[in-house]
């Protein structure tokens, strides 16, 4: 599944890989990758690869789920497909509750108790999806984890996940995306060690010269 959703990721340029000539993030760090899974929906093939896998993950990890969470707002398309799949109701978390009407953070039924699993489209350093996961806490949710479409597998991010006891598991990952990259001929084998250098520490920017 793994090397299945990488594939399709590279595919379609939503994982693009240029060491070459690095992206600079919002934070000022220099990145050979750029994540897009937004463009995962627009293809008819590779969104039935992504939803099912995301669905296949709960129904053997997280047996229990009762209702499908999505992160607002990259998580909420993919969380209504995947609800849809699994026949499980689903709703979807705001970053802030809204100004008006009900002052809502949490969009559809969520009652104290519910087992629910967070859909995200991307784990970097897990910080947006544990607020997620705070705001179902508070309302009285047991959220069993998170699945996600893609994962950096940045040590930030574990230490965070492990930090709140939250389970995070992807359809995909870094490491398993080098591997195919390198098989599909995006990347050369001897750039995988600076891209690798990247994610363990991703402030250094020594991996441009590896």
């Amino acid at each position: 599944m793994k090397k299945l959703i990488a594939k399709d990721l590279l595919s379609i340029k939503a994982v693009f890989l240029r060491p070459e000539e690095p992206f600079t993030w919002a934070s000022g760090i220099k990145s050979p990758i750029y994540c897009d899974n937004r463009l995962t929906l627009s293809d008819v093939k590779v969104r039935e690869d992504v939803e099912h896998a995301l669905a296949k993950i709960i129904e053997e990890n997280y047996p229990e789920c009762e209702a499908v969470m999505g992160t607002s707002t990259a998580g909420i398309a993919h969380a209504a497909i995947v609800a849809t799949i699994l026949n499980k109701p689903m709703g979807y978390v705001r970053a802030n509750a809204k100004d008006h009407g009900r002052n809502n953070q949490i969009e559809g039924k969520c009652e104290p108790g519910t087992k629910v699993v967070v859909v995200e489209d991307l784990i970097s350093t897990a910080g947006s999806s544990l607020e997620v996961v705070e705001v179902l806490r508070q309302a009285g949710a047991e959220v069993l984890g998170i699945v996600s479409i893609f994962t950096y597998g940045m040590k930030k991010a574990t230490d965070r996940l492990n930090e709140h006891n939250v389970r995070n598991i992807s359809a995909s990952d870094y490491d398993t995306l080098l591997e195919v990259a390198v098989e599909e001929g995006y990347i050369q084998k001897e750039q995988v060690e600076g891209l690798l250098a990247f994610r363990n520490n991703p402030s250094d920017e020594s991996w441009m010269k590896k």
